[in-house]
C-alpha cells in the first residue's frame, strides 16, 4: 500500500525518518477537504495537541517491587503531545479508497518528566464504507488496528484479529482487547482508552484518560 503525498518534508521520530506533509488544515469542523483530499471526520484532528489544565491519568499494572505490588493498579498522572498530519490517500485491492492522517503521540510522567510512552500510527477514513481505523504500533512489539464508525463521539475497538504482538508479550503481557474513544470540540480533545491485558497470570484493565488543547506552533 502506497500513500500519495505532496509537499513532502522529512520528520525524524525515535531515530526513524518518517514522511510528513505540510498542509493547510481545515478551518472549521464542517470543512473536511485538505490539499484536495476529503479527510471526512479526521480533518478536525489535524494539528498539534498538548495537555493543558487537565492532566492525563494512566492506570497500569504495577511492577514487582513497586508500592502497589506486582499487578496492582499503579496510577501515574501524565502530560503529552500528539501531532496529527495529513498523509494522503491510498487504494487497497483496486476498490477500497482511503485517506489517512499520520500521528505521533509522546507521553511523559508528571512526577519525573520522563517519557514513558511513544506511539506512532494512522487514523484512516474509508468514506464509501463509513469506517475509521486506528492503525498504530508502540515500542513494546505490539501493534493494533482498531475499527469503528464515524460519529461525534468516535469509538474504535480491536480484538483478536486486530492485535499483533510478539511471542513474549502474548505469553506474559497479552493484549486481549483495545478500545479508544475520542471527542473533539473545536480546539479541545478528550480521549479515554481501555486496554484489556492478561499479565502476571491474571486479567488487568489498563486505562488512560486525557484532555488536550490544539496549539499553534
Amino acid at each position: 500500500m502506497k500513500f500519495s503525498r505532496s509537499l513532502l518534508v522529512a520528520s525524524t521520530i525515535a531515530g526513524l525518518t518518517l514522511p510528513a506533509i505540510s498542509a493547510v488544515a481545515a478551518t472549521s469542523e464542517t470543512e473536511t477537504v485538505i490539499n484536495g483530499l476529503d479527510y471526512g471526520p479526521l480533518a478536525k484532528f489535524v494539528g498539534t495537541w498538548k495537555t493543558q489544565d487537565d492532566e492525563g491519568l494512566d492506570v497500569a499494572p504495577g511492577r514487582e517491587g513497586s508500592e502497589v505490588g506486582k499487578g496492582g493498579g499503579a496510577a501515574s498522572p501524565y502530560y503529552e503531545t500528539i501531532r496529527f498530519t495529513p498523509a494522503g490517500d491510498a487504494t487497497n485491492a483496486s476498490s477500497q479508497h482511503l485517506t489517512a492522517i499520520f500521528y505521533h503521540q509522546m507521553v511523559f510522567r508528571k512526577s519525573d518528566k520522563k517519557q514513558f510512552h511513544d506511539q506512532v500510527g494512522y487514523l484512516i477514513y474509508d468514506k464509501a464504507n463509513q469506517t475509521i481505523y486506528n492503525s498504530f504500533c508502540i515500542p513494546r512489539a505490539v501493534c493494533v488496528v482498531a475499527t469503528g464508525k464515524p460519529d461525534a463521539t468516535l469509538t474504535l475497538t480491536a480484538q483478536n484479529v486486530g492485535i499483533g504482538q510478539s511471542d513474549y508479550m502474548a505469553a506474559n503481557d497479552k493484549t486481549e482487547k483495545f478500545t479508544v474513544t475520542y471527542e473533539v470540540s473545536g480546539n479541545t480533545m478528550q480521549y479515554t482508552q481501555e486496554t484489556i491485558l492478561h499479565v502476571y497470570g491474571k486479567p488487568f484493565t489498563h486505562t488512560d484518560i486525557s484532555t488536550l488543547t490544539r496549539v499553534k506552533e
